[in-house]
């Protein structure tokens, strides 16, 4: 069975220059098939300050009102993604920007409203693998911006991570798919405070213990239960690592 990559880097990472340039290098030398998903939200809050627009998140989550969609639309699908692939173009990859709209590669529903009204987001409903395969297995890199659309018309904004999940879920059928998430950190730390404290493979068990001991916190425990499902739905492995890192087989955390 072939390989494929995914990596999903978050916008920090994409939306400096220096870091930006990096991870495409790293990117570039990547062997093999791979995917690149990307963010982009302090550059959507940056440019819709500019239109006095106001950015309203709820843990850490945005508020998606009509306008601040034409802002991550234009942001995320126009700016952020060109970049990239012009980007990889340079340096010899032929990679094609997509939003989920785009031959309806990934259609999701508006998020029902529970405790909050978060406007129009995206929860993933279906990746059409097949489709993504097939341009895969014609050489073509697929960059990925944090859209999708509903089949009605409507473009969603829909959180990077899960379209790098469920996208690496879908790609299983026909790879033996690796998922990279890159962040800040040179993967999962057993202290807070040691950045080479790394924890070098968490399966479901160690999870378990390691959120009852209160190693394992916060905004880390979604992203973690997140890499044990996508393994648990038939990717191969699931790596936590440094953007930096990410053509080093032995860094990060690997979720197994």
């Amino acid at each position: 069975m072939e390989r494929v990559t995914v990596i999903k880097v978050g916008g920090k990472i994409v939306e400096e220059q220096e870091t930006l340039m990096a991870l495409l290098d790293s990117f570039a030398a990547l062997p093999g098939h791979k995917v690149l998903v990307h963010g982009g939200g302090r550059s959507a809050t940056k440019v819709a300050a500019q239109l006095g627009i106001e950015s309203r998140m709820v843990e850490g989550r945005r508020i998606t009102d009509a306008e601040t969609l034409k802002v991550v639309t234009m942001v995320y699908g126009g700016l952020v993604n060109k970049q990239i692939v012009a980007g990889l173009q340079q340096r010899g990859v032929n990679a094609l920007g997509l939003t989920g709209a785009d031959m309806n590669v990934i259609r999701s529903q508006k998020r029902p409203v529970k405790e909050v009204d978060y406007g129009f987001v995206g929860d993933v409903k279906e990746v059409n693998a097949d489709l993504l395969a097939d341009l895969i297995g014609k050489g073509v890199v697929p960059v990925m911006a944090p859209l999708t659309h509903d089949g009605e018309g409507h473009l969603l904004n829909t959180n990077a991570d899960t379209i790098a999940g469920e996208t690496a879920k879908a790609l299983a059928k026909h790879f033996d798919t690796t998922l990279v998430f890159c962040f800040e950190k040179k993967g999962v730390l057993a202290c807070e405070t040691d950045d080479e404290s790394v924890i070098p493979v968490i399966t479901r068990s160690d999870f378990a213990r390691l959120v009852e001991e209160k190693v394992i916190s916060g905004g880390m425990i979604p992203k973690v239960e997140n890499s044990l499902q996508a393994v648990e739905a038939g990717v191969s492995r699931v790596i936590i690592t440094r953007a930096d890192a990410i053509g080093e087989p032995e860094s990060g955390t690997t979720i197994r």
